[in-house]
């Protein structure tokens, strides 16, 4: 089980701020893929942390896991 947390624009189209996944995807690509599919949203901008630390497409990912999809943000 790993935990998503989804931040900005993201949370309102997904419908929620945490979603708990039963299974664990192999990578952060993986993962991507997945929440790209299930929810029908872009990720192409978006920054990913595991465990609070930035990560990219090849890091793995443990049970335990809390992964954080983090839009760019704007400002002025």
């Amino acid at each position: 089980m790993i935990t998503l947390l989804f931040f900005a624009h993201l949370q309102e189209a997904v419908g929620e701020e945490r979603v708990i996944l039963p299974h664990v995807p192999k990578t952060v690509k993986e993962l991507k893929e997945e929440v790209k599919q299930r929810y029908r949203i872009s990720l192409e901008q978006v920054m990913v942390a595991v465990n609070e630390e930035y990560a990219g497409d090849e890091q793995t990912l443990q049970p335990g896991d809390i992964v954080a999809f983090i839009p760019p943000v704007s400002g002025g």
